[in-house]
């Protein structure tokens, strides 16, 4: 009769709401603020050629191009330069992907599992040349640009001779 006592089970209300957007937008934070579990993120997509062409096709397949082009920016703001409105770091475009940002991006929360946005987010910082350089960039070379001024390294003109069978007889 004891042993039948201690098998009586535990009873517990069930949840059935997931948490809301707010709570786990807080949470969301928290974890941003730690910068423990992000760090690693970042490490292993940012140097991951693979994760960064995963991300160019998920880009693709989601419509990022239908706002923001192939990053020059459409009606969205261009992802190629350096200007960055909420920030550049992975969990910052991570949350701008996932909770949206006031007047135009919409929130993908539920729409994008999370293996999916990390991609993306490798993706959109390739675009602009943060992501670590010895992975392959993912961009279509004709997406490419000439490098800025700024880092082509500065050459002495020399002085330009013609061949002999370029000279004009006198």
């Amino acid at each position: 009769m004891l042993m039948l006592m201690s098998c009586k089970r535990e009873e517990r209300a069930l949840v059935t709401q997931s948490p809301s957007l707010e709570m786990q937008r807080s949470r969301y934070e928290v974890n941003v603020a730690s910068n423990g579990e992000s760090a690693r993120i970042k490490t292993w997509f940012d140097r991951n050629s693979w994760s960064m062409a995963q991300g160019k096709q998920l880009y693709d397949a989601y419509n990022c191009v239908g706002c923001h082009a192939h990053g020059g920016g459409g009606m969205g703001p261009p992802l190629m330069d350096e200007k960055w409105i909420y920030g550049s770091e992975p969990q910052q475009i991570y949350g701008s992907i996932v909770y949206g940002r006031p007047n135009g991006m919409p929130s993908f929360h539920g729409k994008i599992p999370d293996s999916q946005v990390w991609p993306i987010v490798a993706y959109v910082r390739s675009m602009s040349g943060l992501a670590d350089q010895s992975a392959a960039n993912p961009r279509d070379d004709h997406m490419k640009g000439p490098l800025p001024p700024s880092s082509v390294p500065e050459s002495t003109p020399h002085e330009v001779s013609l061949p002999e069978s370029a000279e004009q007889p006198r």
